[in-house]
């Protein structure tokens, strides 16, 4: 493809992109089905231009109205992701010009928020958790994330995997906490891999696969994945169960659950049972009150951990917003609870860094339910068997108590987890 034409197609798919009407991730996929002519190469440097237009959005905003022509095609030229010379190849002497003149400005004499690119009310309260990490973690939420893969314990052994997929000439490292883990550099095409269709591996972050862990669920235990989406939690906790008790799959979107068929199907559990609730005081719920052995919250946040991955939500999310989901996160939370027969676990948790989706939540709920114990998510950890178990976790009354992950400390995407047992 010729570089002006491949410019042209950057600044079109960033035009549908910044009405922020969707999630970039579905616009890129439907500006894909669209144009079904674009070979790989050409999808991944859409894709990417895209997705570092939004990363670095303050700075190309505040970069652009020196240049001329549409605003669309100087964010695309800013945010080209491609060989320099193939970019330069579709651009006019004055285009040229101008990338060299916003090449030349030093990082160190812009104003602040044209560093980090984050809106205003993000700024402060990750300033006041971090102090001096802030900018660490600017810079790892300005690169792309890996992709990490979890293995299926039921059926594999990761060092096996690990081997079939060097065999694949994918080369992979094991994730330094997850025991089920694999870590994989670039974007190679995992679903023709024989490994991917016999249901060995599938795609998830590895701090996905520890809240999976954290729950420890047993076998033949009754055990609810309460907010459980497309079931990327839903099938770790599935084969620590080895397949068997019951796992109920709730969510309240149907369309998420369909994605957990094609995935329950090559995963070899038996013992998933996935049900679309209307609400979280469902009549499914009360039926269930006071026999389930765990549960596991995974619940709705603003995904402000996963800005890797998804750099749109930063500009889609709000102050506003983050207060909806607050309340009804408590409100998920308490109805998730009645669920607990004596001795039972609670996990809380979310892909947040934001502490009033966090740890705010988590005081709430201890202080409303005094017949809940909050546990020590470090010592749970380390009994486990992950390694620097302690270093992953932070703050309550022991020091240790909630399981909290950043990219830049951990580089797995930005989680959070309380842990609470029913008192006998």
């Amino acid at each position: 493809m010729h570089p002006k034409v491949l410019i042209d197609a950057c600044a079109e798919l960033i035009r549908l992109t910044l009405t922020f009407e969707h999630p970039a991730d579905a616009v890129v996929s439907r500006f894909f089905r669209d144009n079904r002519g674009l070979g790989p190469r050409e999808r991944a440097t859409l894709a990417e231009t895209v997705y570092n237009v939004l990363r670095k959005k303050l700075l190309f905003d505040h970069m652009a109205p020196s240049g001329s022509g549409p605003k669309e095609r100087r964010l695309a030229i800013l945010g080209f992701h491609g060989p320099r010379d193939f970019l330069l190849g579709g651009l006019t002497d004055q285009e040229k010009n101008w990338l060299e003149q916003c090449d030349s400005v030093k990082p160190d004499d812009l104003m602040e928020r044209h560093r980090h690119n984050l809106p205003e009310w993000l700024v402060q309260p990750l300033k006041d958790q971090l102090g001096a990490g802030f900018w660490p973690l600017v810079e790892s939420l300005s690169q792309s994330a890996p992709l990490d893969l979890r293995v299926n314990a039921l059926k594999e052994k990761r060092a096996d995997v690990q081997k079939e997929l060097a065999k694949a000439a994918i080369k992979s490292l094991a994730t330094p906490y997850s025991p089920w883990g694999l870590r994989i550099e670039g974007k190679p095409a995992l679903t023709k891999l024989d490994a991917f269709t016999r249901g060995a591996i599938e795609v998830q972050d590895e701090g996905s696969q520890l809240l999976a862990l954290l729950l420890d669920a047993k076998r033949g235990e009754m055990v609810v994945d309460f907010c459980a989406g497309a079931g990327g939690k839903t099938l770790a906790i599935g084969a620590t169960m080895r397949s068997t008790g019951r796992l109920y799959a709730f969510d309240v979107s149907a369309h998420r659950l369909d994605a957990l068929k094609p995935r329950l199907a090559r995963s070899g559990l038996s013992n998933v049972h996935p049900a679309a609730i209307a609400h979280e005081r469902d009549e499914r719920i009360k039926r269930l009150a006071g026999k389930i052995d765990r549960v596991l919250v995974d619940a709705p946040c603003s995904g402000l951990g996963t800005l890797r991955r998804n750099p749109d939500l930063k500009w889609r999310q709000s102050a506003k917003s983050v207060q909806e989901l607050v309340a009804k996160q408590t409100a998920i939370l308490d109805s998730a609870a009645r669920l607990l027969k004596p001795g039972g676990r609670l996990v809380y948790a979310t892909c947040s860094i934001l502490p009033q989706e966090n740890e705010a939540i988590a005081e709430v709920f201890s202080a409303a339910h005094p017949d809940f114990e909050m546990l020590d998510a470090g010592e749970l950890l380390e009994q486990l068997k992950v390694a620097d178990a302690r270093s992953l976790c932070s703050g309550g009354a022991s020091g240790t108590g909630y399981l909290r992950l950043w990219p830049h400390l951990h580089h797995t995407d930005g989680f959070f987890a309380a842990v609470w047992a029913k008192k006998a």
